[in-house]
């Protein structure tokens, strides 16, 4: 067996073309005229096929490299019955049948990226072996411009050839699926694909549309959960005193049309204790390397102010009706620094609230209930208040959350330390 160098053959009107795609590799067996590379140059892509049939023994191009007529593009040993077939040099060789399409417009597909910067040189974009993608010169150059990856598509013309109607449905196809969440240093999660299951084979069914608020609301949950490390602290919130001022002071400011919820207590406790621990109040930013602390307290839909639980109370009430009635502006739902979820007008004992990004911590409400307490003599009836407070491990600590939920704990049970 001899060993015969395949080089490119006539290619045309070309000086010099680019090495955009290699189609083999090191120990194939390869047919006489199976493509082994693709060119290009600034008006077409070009497949080069082999000269002979054998297996590979090396190959002299690679990504990027530049070649013309009668550079080398692989060496091969010639397998049995190929030995006759003469190779004339190239300079003299008849021009050889190369697969050629006009280079199609780009068109941008949009992924989330870093830019490179001046010191840090881009990542050369990840090459696909697509050898055995049984597809035409123009398909293959139609599905690298849209950066779709032939191995992943089903053809559907006849030996499963790959067409461009096939490229664009898969394309259209990944485009129109849940957005893959992708993190701050560009990493993704590589998830498996949500499983298809035929409901109505077990029993009735009935399908009906998610709401608008479900739909948006959904998609920020998912990212929220699935890039922010949640640890939720649990705790319970001795309100016995406070429930008995809180009745009192209604029956007092009755007059001026102000009730006084629980929650409104909870927001003053709870921008105290902010004060003390600003972490909580705290976001990280883009890169995910810094921690921007907030100077202000906003408080899921209410922002703290200078003019007491009354204002608080009549501020709250507002925005709540404004959220039923579906009135809010984008104003009054954005510039949230730390959030209340309270579920204690149903019930539960506690849950896990999602943060709600940019924040790293989030407090969940549940219902009060009366529970007996040891005083150090005796059991005591007192009302208590469960707290869940989730937090993102990446800014937050155990011990920080500990501490700043007992803490929650101990102003909603003496209001007093508030001013301390």
């Amino acid at each position: 067996m001899s060993t015969i160098q395949v080089k490119v053959p006539d290619i045309g009107d070309f000086d010099e073309v680019e090495v955009i795609e290699l189609m083999v590799k090191v120990g194939d067996t390869i047919a006489k005229e199976q493509s082994l590379i693709t060119v290009e140059s600034d008006k077409a892509s070009m497949e080069i096929p082999s000269s002979h049939a054998g297996v590979v023994q090396s190959i002299s191009v690679k990504i990027g490299d530049k070649v013309k007529l009668g550079s080398v593009v692989l060496e091969l040993t010639e397998t049995a019955g190929t030995a006759a077939t003469a190779e004339a040099p190239a300079s003299a060789a008849a021009p050889m049948p190369v697969a050629a399409v006009a280079t199609a417009p780009v068109i941008s597909v949009p992924v989330a990226s870093a830019a490179p910067t001046a010191t840090t040189p881009a990542a050369a974009p990840a090459i696909q072996d697509v050898s055995k993608a049984h597809a035409s010169p123009s398909v293959r150059a139609f599905a690298r411009e849209l950066g779709a990856d032939l191995n992943k598509i089903k053809g559907s013309a006849e030996h499963n050839r790959i067409t461009q109607e096939d490229v664009k449905a898969f394309v259209k196809g990944v485009m129109s699926a849940p957005p893959t969440v992708v993190q701050a240093n560009g990493g993704g999660l590589n998830l498996l694909p949500w499983p298809k299951v035929d409901f109505a084979k077990f029993g009735p069914i009935e399908t009906k549309p998610r709401s608008r608020i479900q739909k948006i609301s959904g998609a920020n949950l998912a990212r929220n959960w699935a890039m922010i490390p949640h640890v939720t602290q649990f705790d319970l919130a001795d309100i016995t005193d406070l429930e008995q001022f809180r009745k009192d002071s209604n029956v007092a400011l009755e007059k001026q049309g102000i009730k006084l919820t629980m929650l409104a207590f909870v927001m003053k406790a709870c921008v105290a204790v902010l004060k003390k621990y600003p972490a909580f109040n705290a976001s990280l930013d883009d890169s995910g390397d810094n921690l921007v602390f907030k100077n202000y307290y906003h408080l899921g839909f209410a922002a703290d102010t200078p003019n007491g639980l009354g204002q608080l109370a009549k501020e709250m009430g507002e925005l709540a009706k404004l959220a039923r009635d579906g009135k809010l502006s984008p104003a009054q739902m954005q510039g949230a620094s730390f959030t209340i979820s309270s579920l204690g007008g149903i019930g539960g004992t506690a849950f896990t609230p999602i943060i709600n990004a940019p924040e790293v911590a989030i407090l969940g409400l549940s219902k009060s209930d009366m529970q007996p307490v040891w005083d150090g003599k005796t059991f005591q009836p007192r009302l208590m208040l469960p707290l869940s407070v989730s937090y993102d491990h990446r800014v937050i600590d155990g011990a920080q959350a500990a501490r700043f939920t007992a803490e929650l704990a101990a102003v909603l049970a003496d209001m007093r330390r508030v001013l301390l």
